[in-house]
């Protein structure tokens, strides 16, 4: 952890206490050192899923930064005395960095998603950032790649050179794969989940007033029911529970 951002544990994981633009402030300050680091954008079901297995929990933990892309988490840590604590979700993250980066020798790759995402995206990106520089796009077969095929990737992305190295494979597989490459990929990694698919046009996002009232989710799960139900139906629930649980500890310890 770096002693200059400030978190707040929700479940076991060091959320950041951030907004959007102290977190941009922060990459573009520390983009040399952040090469080869990676940065996780938390949620509700990523938090769940970390308090109930340890390895993951670590992984989100060993991160440069662990921002709120879910609102609950923003609103836990506001309940806990981060007053000015705000949401950074992944998929407005990456036009923001995008209109910072255009024009200038900050290149972008993009690992994950099928094909059909990857070509919708880039067009996207071409006809919104026209001077943006992408270095590469590469969607991954989905199975586990061969040691020889994984350091052909690695080498690919390597010789691109880019800042930015966004990874769209849904999690926990992305935050796992950025772990296991830290340090092998010389941008800053990070795990967007279905950013890719929302910027491409492949996959619709809530309206704004849905997202402020914390029901992002639920437009989701109306999009994909027979794929997500589990996901967010048990997994909100779950998170309901054990912070109500936590936060009353929370307040035990502060009397």
């Amino acid at each position: 952890m770096d002693e200059k951002l400030t978190y707040c544990k929700i479940l076991g994981v060091n959320v950041n206490v951030t907004n959007m633009e102290k977190t941009t402030n922060y990459i573009f300050e520390n983009l040399e050192k952040l090469r080869g680091k990676y940065i996780c954008v938390s949620n509700v079901h990523t938090t769940v899923m970390a308090y109930e297995d340890e390895r993951y929990r670590n992984i989100q933990n060993d991160s440069a930064m662990t921002l709120p892309d879910g609102k609950p988490l923003s609103l836990v840590s506001k309940m806990r005395g981060y007053k000015n604590a705000e949401r950074v979700a992944g998929p407005n993250l990456m036009p923001e960095i995008f209109k910072l980066t255009q024009g200038t020798d900050c290149s972008h790759y993009f690992y994950g998603s099928t094909q059909e995402t990857i070509s919708k995206l880039e067009k996207s990106l071409k006809d919104t950032y026209p001077n943006l520089k992408i270095a590469g796009m590469y969607s991954p077969p989905f199975r586990e790649l061969t040691e020889a095929e994984d350091q052909e990737i690695v080498r690919t992305i390597n010789k691109s050179k880019p800042a930015f190295i966004w990874v769209g494979l849904g999690a926990p597989k992305q935050e796992k794969w950025m772990y296991e490459h830290g340090d092998k990929v010389n941008g800053v990694m990070i795990g967007v989940g279905a950013g890719f698919d929302f910027l491409a046009g492949t996959v619709k996002r809530a309206p704004r007033w849905i997202q402020k009232a914390c029901l992002e989710w639920f437009y989701r799960l109306l999009q994909d029911p027979k794929r997500l139900w589990k996901r967010y139906v048990k997994t909100n629930f779950k998170f309901i529970i054990l912070i109500t649980k936590e936060n009353k500890e929370f307040k035990k310890r502060k009397k």
